[in-house]
């Protein structure tokens, strides 16, 4: 199984059939699976429905569309390896687009906030993605109150550069940000 191992964390992209199984049999099915110990996360609503949205709308159509490129498509979970749990999730809009870019997108259970995990577990998947010399620059997007996350991306070198309201029923005030890694 592919894995990025961070000093305190393990990032494990979660394939189609592992996708499955945590929207069927949900979460403690999928801990189960690939060996981890339950943890449930702790998620403010907007985060766990847009959770949920993904799984069932994104990662697990995308990943069954592209079987051989699915760690582009979707949630990698973030494992704390001394608890040997997972503590949130992490992962990219798809490969890079003709323009070179991809959107990183992560959540962390409330638990485990406030201790470097986000951070840690963005500058090792920036490393890993970049890796690909297609990609030139990730965008990300931040709710404006949500200064942790904020933080999270300054401290990994990305810029603000916008803002922005989403077209989803809760029309969110969103900062937008973009990390340069190589010239266009």
């Amino acid at each position: 199984m592919i894995s990025i191992k961070t000093p305190r964390l393990k990032l494990i992209p979660l394939d189609h059939s592992l996708l499955v199984t945590w929207k069927e049999y949900g979460r403690e099915a999928l801990e189960s699976q690939i060996g981890l110990q339950h943890n449930s996360w702790e998620l403010e609503k907007f985060y766990h429905e847009e959770t949920l949205s993904a799984l069932q709308d994104f990662w697990i159509p995308m990943t069954r569309k592209f079987p051989f490129d699915f760690i582009w498509y979707t949630n990698w979970e973030i494992i704390l390896m001394e608890k040997s749990c997972s503590i949130g999730g992490i992962g990219f809009s798809g490969l890079p687009n003709n323009e070179g870019f991809t959107e990183v997108g992560y959540c962390l259970d409330k638990k485990f906030r406030g201790k470097g995990y986000a951070t840690e577990a963005l500058q090792y998947a920036i490393e890993w993605a970049s890796q690909d010399i297609d990609l030139k620059y990730l965008v990300a997007e931040t709710p404006i109150e949500n200064f942790a996350s904020q933080a999270v991306l300054k401290k990994n070198q990305f810029i603000q550069t916008g803002q922005k309201t989403l077209i989803q029923p809760t029309g969110l005030e969103v900062f937008t940000w973009k990390l340069l890694l190589r010239n266009a």
